[in-house]
């Protein structure tokens, strides 16, 4: 995966780094004003007028090109989630959809793989940009952004109040400088390693965001990913803090909600020791691979959305505890363990778990499990639970998963099997079937 393209982030990382100096800081101010309220776009009730492949636009006097991915069982009465995956310096808009050598598992950063599991539920873009880059000189990759969304909003049937960015490196760069001047239009953005390297105009509303970052990240150091960060930690009006990053040497991610955000705008923080520059680290190694934690963590963020927007944002906002908003009222750390977690009722034995839908959707869903320590600190935990309804489960993350029918078995990985007495710990799963929360039991060694 992007192992076999460090050579190439090395050799080019001089020249991006020059576009930081370059960048256009005035950005196109087309389309600020709009509403993120949901909306029937001009392609729903219709036949698509775009297909799945690549297509050419004519964008600022240029012509320009994307690759679209429509779900097969694709229905125009449906309104569906778009989400955006922008390539690296020296990328193209092929490599994120076709997943390089990783293929399908990696397309869109491992995101349509979760969707087509999710019932195929998103339409994909993966924008080509101008000499395998995103400068955004004079806002033009903006705009470019703002004709595709006007042409597929035409064509097919998108929920305006579902369209998401991603993106890695330079891709990353571009999904932030969307955030700052799209904030009605992006309902969230996950940045994979990036910097300020594609402006940001505007940069002053709030939009939800995840950074994602590793330590030893040697083309665009990790000071420039909090840097991102920080923008929307003020902007989401979050309570400021220097969320935990894991030691280096460590080879695991600690992944932090902050607390205090504006409801419905939440800011998430994901670090780690790995590989380096690096949208696909895994834990255990300096490797990378479709295996990888991330792909799980940004669907769990973008899935967190629902269709209806949040009201209007003010200062003195109540954080809600919906799924629209940021998980967690209090900081919390994800997968690492939430040393000021309170549970709502006392655990008997060494640890308990509760399991809670997060979502769900026809033929499927999605679940966090909260394990909890008792009044003892435990070393490594065990959690069961069997389905009366047939439910299986497609992918998930932050725990050893096992199967036996209908009995299913999930142990602590590496790094989140200690918690401390009275802490918390979590992991996730996309489940096939009817959304059910069956009753959990915990064990510890």
């Amino acid at each position: 995966m992007m192992s076999r393209n460090r050579s190439v982030f090395a050799a080019v990382a001089a020249s991006v780094l020059l576009v930081l100096g370059t960048a256009q800081a005035a950005l196109s101010s087309i389309g600020e004003s709009a509403s993120v309220a949901a909306a029937a776009t001009g392609g729903c009730g219709k036949a698509p007028a775009l297909a799945s492949g690549s297509h050419t636009i004519t964008s600022g006097g240029q012509s320009r090109s994307y690759i679209l991915r429509v779900p097969a069982a694709y229905d125009n009465n449906h309104p569906y989630r778009l989400i955006f995956g922008f390539h690296w310096n020296g990328g193209t808009a092929n490599d994120v959809d076709s997943g390089g050598t990783d293929g399908y598992n990696w397309s869109y950063y491992g995101l349509r793989r979760l969707a087509d599991n999710a019932n195929n539920s998103t339409i994909f873009v993966a924008p080509q940009g101008i000499g395998n880059g995103w400068a955004n000189s004079g806002g033009r990759d903006v705009t470019f952004v703002d004709d595709m969304l006007q042409q597929i909003e035409a064509a097919l049937c998108v929920d305006t109040a579902q369209i998401f960015s991603s993106g890695f490196s330079y891709g990353g760069a571009m999904s932030y400088a969307l955030a700052c001047a799209r904030p009605t239009v992006f309902r969230a953005v996950a940045v994979y390693s990036g910097a300020n390297l594609s402006g940001c105009s505007g940069g002053t509303q709030p939009v939800g965001y995840m950074g994602l970052h590793g330590l030893r990240d040697n083309v665009l150091p990790i000071s420039s990913g909090r840097s991102l960060r920080d923008t929307f930690v003020r902007n989401n009006g979050c309570t400021p803090q220097n969320p935990p990053e894991p030691a280096q040497g460590s080879l695991t991610h600690i992944v932090t909600y902050y607390s205090g955000c504006r409801a419905g705008y939440p800011v998430v923080w994901a670090a780690f020791d790995g590989a380096g520059h690096d949208p696909g680290p895994r834990d255990g190694c300096t490797c990378d691979g479709w295996q990888t934690w991330t792909s799980g963590e940004v669907w769990k963020f973008f899935t967190q959305f629902q269709s209806t927007p949040p009201m209007s944002p003010s200062p003195s906002a109540t954080p809600s505890r919906s799924p629209s908003a940021s998980p967690s009222a209090s900081p919390s750390v994800s997968p690492s363990v939430s040393p000021s977690a309170s549970p709502s009722t006392p655990v008997t034995g060494a640890c308990s778990a509760t399991i809670e839908t997060t979502n769900s959707w026809p033929g499927g869903f999605q679940s966090n499990v909260t394990v909890r320590a008792g009044s003892s600190a435990i070393n490594g935990w065990t959690v069961k639970w069997t389905w009366t309804g047939g439910q299986t489960i497609s992918q998930a993350w932050s725990g050893d998963l096992s199967t036996s029918g209908s009995e299913v078995t999930v142990r602590n990985v590496s790094y989140n099997g200690s918690i401390a007495a009275g802490g918390s710990t979590s992991f996730g799963f996309l489940g096939n079937g009817s959304a059910a929360t069956p009753t959990v039991t915990c064990t510890s060694p």
